[in-house]
């Protein structure tokens, strides 16, 4: 019986059954395999697509099979890729038919001793550099109130490698108090496109209940001890160096709101070169009900204005410019029934829904919105449930329809995502994958094809 079930389970099968990151230089588990317990797997890989010699190694291990790829052999992160296995003893599992493509890790759980990193920005420079932001959560994955500070990473050739992480912001023990009071998180980073400054924006909890969640624990009013500060910091040398933070609080918030704080993920410099960020409050008690909408600047960020929220209970939203003087918001919204999408052309002192309002598919997330030329990029986890699926899908009507888009990862994870052009061919994508905290992605934009 032995003999008969070991040629039975020496089969051949090609594995890209699952879409699903390959991270270079980490054992990534890329499918479930199924062995037979008197025999001892036997394994032969090979790997169609990629450079001789980048597959260190693949094991099995808990019902897993994982595999290993060499990234200084790697020279293009575009290149979609196969894997075929010859299994004796083991029976893997198939579902689908997917290409695998390379990732890198820019930031997980354990790098620097921190427990997780969250909330991922990210723009390209005037010098083609990408500049990375993102939570770093000390001591666990959890939210504001906590020991949080404002992360970034740099990559000068085009994501493929990734710089030591920089400290942007950190309030330290201001006030007396300690690091676990005065956590900075949910950041959003903008390019200005005049000067070539970068501004990163985020929110600092300081004074309110310590371990609650700020979301619950935020009150009204403008000063640290009684409501979080919407902070901001410049950087005039390509992200390598920040200004110490500073609040604008008093110019975007109403007394009566509670939380008021960014997007999170990243801004924009409209045509006329005024700056753009996402931004979203909660309105007063009893409700605490959530807005989102913008707020801008017309003197390269000395001062910040705001009007009105497009919806009632949307949260974190991304915003570009779609025609001149016309913005798009595309926010998360809190009914489940879709992204809400609203137009404004008066800096959003009135909105109207857009025709794709509650249509893009969504799990209640965060989500990223880019424009390239005449083309619109969006991703989150297109799944209406479940944060898996991480997908980017393309518009070449003004987000009107999305006939087009990619699935990057099946797999689950927290689901938030940032995009940014590396170039005029190939956008990168920075997420929380079912890989690894922070994951860079690039991608063709002729690659991005698929009929939902």
């Amino acid at each position: 019986m032995n003999i008969l079930l070991t040629l039975l389970l020496a089969v051949t099968v090609q594995i890209h059954h699952r879409q699903i990151p390959v991270v270079l230089d980490k054992d990534v588990a890329i499918a479930s395999v199924t062995c037979s317990e008197s025999v001892s797997p036997e394994w032969k890989i090979t790997a169609k697509g990629l450079p001789g010699k980048a597959l260190r190694h693949a094991y099995v291990k808990d019902g897993q099979l994982f595999v290993n790829i060499d990234g200084s052999r790697i020279k293009d992160l575009t290149k979609p890729f196969s894997l075929r296995v010859k299994a004796k003893g083991c029976k893997v599992e198939e579902s689908g038919i997917r290409e695998h493509r390379l990732a890198v890790s820019v930031r997980t759980e354990g790098d620097d001793g921190v427990a997780a990193y969250r909330i991922p920005g990210l723009v390209t420079t005037h010098k083609g550099t990408l500049v990375a932001v993102y939570d770093i959560r000390h001591n666990s994955s959890f939210d504001l109130q906590e020991d949080i500070d404002v992360g970034v990473s740099r990559s000068t050739d085009g994501g493929r490698t990734w710089g030591p992480m920089i400290v942007a912001q950190d309030m330290g023990e201001w006030g007396g108090k300690p690091q676990g009071e005065n956590g900075m998180g949910d950041p959003c980073i903008v390019l200005d496109e005049v000067t070539g400054d970068l501004l990163l924006f985020s929110a600092w909890a300081h004074g309110t209940k310590p371990g609650v969640h700020e979301w619950f624990a935020a009150g009204s009013g403008f000063g640290p001890e009684t409501t979080p500060q919407l902070m901001m910091s410049r950087s005039s040398d390509d992200g390598l160096s920040w200004s110490a933070p500073v609040s604008i609080t008093r110019q975007v918030k109403r007394e009566a709101w509670n939380f008021t704080f960014q997007g999170p993920g990243r801004g924009i410099t409209m045509a006329d070169g005024t700056l753009v960020v996402p931004f979203q409050h909660q309105e007063p008690e009893p409700d605490r009900t959530p807005a989102a909408g913008i707020i801008y600047s017309k003197d390269r960020g000395a001062t910040w204005h705001v009007h009105e929220h497009a919806k009632m209970n949307t949260t974190e939203s991304q915003v570009v410019e779609v025609e001149p003087g016309v913005l798009m918001l595309n926010m998360r919204d809190n009914r489940k029934t879709g992204r809400a999408v609203y137009v404004t052309r008066d800096l959003g002192k009135t909105w109207e829904p857009h025709v794709s309002d509650g249509k893009l598919v969504e799990p209640v997330c965060m989500a990223s919105l880019i424009k390239a030329g005449d083309l619109l990029l969006f991703s989150n986890p297109a799944h209406p449930k479940e944060r898996c699926n991480i997908t980017v899908r393309l518009s070449e009507d003004g987000g009107r329809s999305w006939p087009r888009q990619l699935l990057l990862d099946e797999g689950t994870g927290w689901g938030y995502s940032c995009l940014t052009m590396i170039d005029k061919e190939t956008v990168g994508i920075l997420y929380e994958s079912s890989q690894a905290h922070m994951t860079f992605q690039a991608v063709k934009l002729k690659d991005i094809c698929e009929k939902p």
